[in-house]
């Protein structure tokens, strides 16, 4: 058996989900079936399990196992659409024929489309469909040697911890208590509470203090929490003899955390009430890693029911660190693990090296949680390691001395004071944590204290300080973090200036997001290393106009390559309250990966699909690293997609149905200067709105309309106070729009802003009479077939890779997306013709794209009291506009090739090797594209 990474385990699961998802005979494939799992594992299935296993039945008859691995699996497999249910019953029925020691931990039913694993000795099941297979590879990883996956020990923020922590938050606040000092004091206070319910104290060591030694009214409860501070700081060897014995017999810790005396607290009954509440509470449940949820939720008193449902999960981490490198070393220690025995102690020796070699640095660190995930996940690395090389049962003096992976190697730079003490003692208690664990393994107790190894957490800006001043470049293994998503509009003046320190004058940077700044550090940071990065990054950097201004820059003057990606998916913010936002992950270095992959959860949130490619392009899917400019004309021979009018008036042109109505009924006269008036929030909602079009009105027209004149007026004054000079310049012509460009013929209105929600935006056609405004583009002679393209779901995908986003609602724009867009060939099938005989609908196959579109119309139609904002919510789509719009995307992608795409991804990287073709200046347009 040869050990492989679960990287490329899922590439051949994914591969084999391909190859086998029309599979359905038992009797037929069953067995080869079988046999290219286990090659998918590096196992060799003849070598360790056998097919079609003669055994006893319960009944007294012979039935036969389909598949049995002795001590490891029995599988029974069926036909396509059997019960399962029966399936796993009549393994059940074999297993209890099987001797104790064959039996096995593992039951597996298939049939062929759907897996059921049962883990018989934990109780876990996971059920889970072919397609999923390469997303659920550690469910099997037993077939390659791999250890069941452990269950997290990650437990929810628990909100009677943070009750019981906030409680005596507020009463030292209402105290006033210092707040400085109170962030500092409740961080040692947890620390104390943690260590007694872990081991690190003596069992009520601090517990007793606070209880026992402490008078009932409260009147010296803030000197004996100083001198236990005091002392946690001190060596026993320094400690006055007068010392009451249980404060003396307190260990010393070190680290710094108790250095430096905080203001004495001047207590009262509500103060000591709520810290022996504190230490009745078992802190051993909660996990380090989300100390910093807890923390915010006691300082925000309003959020604290809240915690304990929200807070960064782990699973949200483990999706940078696993395949930056965490997947990588597991799989390296399963091949030492399965090798072999010649050499095989050398050899882990050599990883144990390596693990307490590497080197992080999270320049954005906040509380820390990806150092704590990291340091936690290398220790239980560390400890399978150990329990390899001294087998449990085998005598260990003292295991402790056998550790080698440290705190130290976890370097954080965080801007806030407070977040940066908590990382610090997160990670401290996490270690901890993990000596607990690697006690138990050996059946010894590990206690490192006093403290002599601690992160290096820096409090200071990461913009401004040089991360090799933190660690050099050439010691650092990996760096990673989630920098701040802060948008252009929400930086402070101090987040600009950094921003213009960074990037200086270049061109176009000025829209770029804060978060790009870490991108473009790391890249110069990593520069003659074989340092790799991933951060969690707002999506702005793989769409819209930052993609081409980013990564150019990162291609051309730092030499990246992308090495893996997380496409779109919602992150759950750690800040109370707050929305999640819709990000990417992005991992690149200097050199290409071994295995690119690319994780997409747009149909399974918990289970993203793998792909592996040859390429990661900036738009996070499989291409080169081309990007696409603002292009001024289509690159195809499509009509030009025209931006709306803009009033620039201040409201004074502008109309609701009730204010057009009270101007008319005090001046009927002015009726024919007034049009509709087209913005995308009323024609997507279907309000009405209405605008004076004064544009070639007779100057006697408009002296006969006083009202009319009073708000020309007003639209003067207006532009005349403005600070811009090109408004104050439009003063000039009051009656008219700021920026005219009114459709001249029948068109097709597109809004620019439009839900994140929608499948499809919807688009409608107009005419002339309406007057669109500068939040929609217009298209003026769009034919049925222009209509139908672009509400296709190949436009739309196009659409959602490229546009950018205002919050997270779709920014379609002209120059981007729609004249970057490529169209289907010259000749492609647009219209009817001619219907054949006694034939209604033409077959599926011939429909073409103009019939399919007017189809979407006419579905549309048939519900007149909806709105398209009804009409195109996922949940409200009537059927019969659901079906309309799926008969236009398979008209529209015959136009493209007569197989159908399976996925948005697949969809835009055919448009995008479509669009090099079109764009590339040195070659001859292919005579297969639309004609210019």
């Amino acid at each position: 058996m040869s050990a492989l990474s679960y990287n490329e385990i899922r590439a051949r699961l994914a591969r084999f989900a391909e190859k086998w998802a029309d599979a359905a005979d038992e009797d037929a494939e069953a067995k080869s079936f079988w046999d290219d799992i286990f090659t998918c594992y590096g196992t060799n299935r003849r070598q360790v399990a056998r097919f079609e296993v003669p055994v006893g039945k319960l009944d007294g008859n012979k039935g036969f196992i389909d598949l049995l691995w002795k001590g490891k699996l029995i599988a029974e497999h069926k036909s396509r659409g059997r019960d399962l249910a029966a399936a796993k019953g009549q393994a059940e029925d074999y297993m209890a024929r099987l001797k104790p020691a064959e039996r096995p931990r593992f039951l597996v039913t298939c049939d062929f489309a759907r897996f059921e694993v049962f883990d018989l000795h934990n109780g876990n099941e996971e059920k889970f469909a072919l397609h999923e297979l390469a997303a659920k590879a550690e469910v099997l990883g037993f077939l390659g040697g791999y250890e069941p996956k452990r269950p997290s020990d990650e437990a929810p923020v628990n909100i009677e911890a943070v009750e019981r922590l906030g409680q005596l938050y507020d009463a030292m606040k209402a105290g006033g208590y210092p707040d400085h000092d109170l962030q500092s004091f409740l961080v040692r206070v947890l620390f104390c509470l943690f260590a007694e319910d872990t081991g690190v104290f003596e069992p009520e060591a601090f517990t007793g203090i606070i209880v026992d030694r402490t008078a009932e009214d409260r009147s010296d409860l803030g000197i004996k929490l100083a001198q236990v501070f005091e002392t946690l700081d001190s060596e026993k060897s320094r400690r006055q003899r007068a010392l009451d014995e249980v404060i003396a017999g307190l260990p010393y810790v070190n680290g710094s955390l108790f250095a430096g005396r905080l203001a004495l607290a001047a207590t009262d009954s509500k103060m000591r009430a709520a810290l022996i509440a504190c230490t009745e509470f078992d802190w051993s449940k909660i996990s380090p890693a989300i100390f910093g949820s807890l923390f915010q939720g006691v300082m925000e008193p309003a959020e604290r029911r809240a915690a304990g449902a929200h807070y960064t999960g782990e699973d949200n981490i483990l999706k940078v660190i696993r395949p930056l490198f965490l997947d990588a070393l597991r799989a390296e220690f399963a091949a030492i693990k399965a090798g072999p025995e010649r050499g095989r102690s050398q050899k882990l020796e050599a990883f144990h090296d390596k693990l307490a070699s590497l080197r992080f640095l999270d320049p954005a660190c906040g509380c820390g949680n990806f150092l704590i995930v990291t340091h936690r996940e290398l220790r239980r690395l560390e400890i399978a390691l150990l329990k390899e090389l001294h087998p449990v049962g085998q005598q260990v003096l003292d295991v402790a001395m056998l550790t080698k992976v440290s705190v130290a190697q976890c370097h954080g730079i965080e801007m806030d004071e407070f977040p940066a003490q908590i990382a610090r003692v997160a990670l401290w208690l996490m270690d901890h944590v993990m000596n607990v664990e690697l006690g138990h393994t050996f059946g010894t107790a590990v206690l490192r204290l006093p403290l002599t190894q601690s992160a290096h957490i820096t409090h200071g800006n990461a913009l401004r300080v040089d991360w090799r001043e933190i660690i050099p470049s050439a010691e650092c293994s990996y760096v990673f973090g989630n920098p701040p998503f802060v948008g252009k509009k929400a930086r402070t003046s101090e987040q600009q200036k950094d921003m213009d320190a960074l990037w200086g004058k270049t061109k176009g940077t000025g829209v770029l997001d804060f978060v790009t700044c870490w991108f473009r550090l790391a890249a110069a940071y990593i520069q003659g290393t074989r340092i790799s990065v991933a951060f969690v990054s707002t999506n702005s950097v793989s769409q819209g106009e930052q993609v081409n201004i980013l990564w150019e820059s990162l291609f051309a003057d730092y030499g990246v390559k992308i090495q893996f990606a997380y496409r779109t998916f919602a992150w759950e913010s750690e800040a109370r309250g707050k929305a999640n936002v819709h990000v990417v992950i992005v991992g690149f270095g200097l050199e290409e990966a071994p295995l690119k992959q690319i994780f997409d959860s747009s149909r399974d949130v918990r289970n993203p699909a793998m792909a592996v490619a040859n390429n990661i392009s900036p738009y996070l899917i499989e291409g080169n690293h081309a990007t696409l400019d603002n292009r001024s004309t289509p690159i195809s021979a499509v009509p030009e997609a025209k931006f709306g009018s803009m009033p620039n008036d201040g409201g004074h042109l502008l109309f609701t149905d009730a204010e057009k109505s009270a101007f008319l009924s005090a001046e009927p006269q002015s009726l024919p200067l007034f049009r509709a008036f087209l913005s995308a929030h009323e024609y997507l909602h279907g309000e009405n709105r209405w605008c004076l079009w004064l544009q070639n009105v007779e100057p006697a027209v408009l002296r006969g309309c006083p009202k009319v004149m009073d708000r020309i007026k007003a639209v003067r004054e207006y532009r005349e106070a403005s600070t811009r000079e090109a408004t104050r310049r439009l003063a000039s012509t009051p009656g008219l729009f700021g920026e005219i460009r009114a459709p001249h013929s029948r068109f097709v209105l597109i809004p620019c802003h439009s839900s994140e929600t929608r499948i499809y935006i919807p688009f409608s056609y107009f005419e002339p009479v309406y007057i669109p405004n500068n939040s929609c583009l217009f298209l003026e002679d769009a034919s049925l077939y222009h209509f139908g393209v672009l509400s296709s779901a190949m436009h739309m995908s196009w659409m959602r890779q490229i546009c950018g986003r205002l919050e997270s609602r779709f920014r379609y724009s002209n120059k981007l997306v729609y004249n970057n867009f490529p169209w289907p060939a010259a000749g492609a099938q647009r219209s009817a013709g001619a219907m054949p005989a006694g034939r209604q609908v033409p077959p599926a196959s011939s429909i073409p794209v103009e019939t399919c579109a007017q189809a979407v119309i006419d579905a549309r139609a048939q519900f007149p009291a909806s709105t398209l904002a009804d009409l195109y919510d996922p949940l409200c789509m009537p059927p019969a506009l659901a079906r309309a719009h799926a008969a236009l995307d398979r008209a529209v992608e015959r136009c493209y090739r007569p197989e159908p795409f399976a996925s948005d991804r697949e969809r835009v990287e055919f448009l995008f090797a479509l669009y090099e073709e079109l764009a590339a200046p040195q070659k001859q347009k292919p005579t297969s594209a639309c004609p210019r």
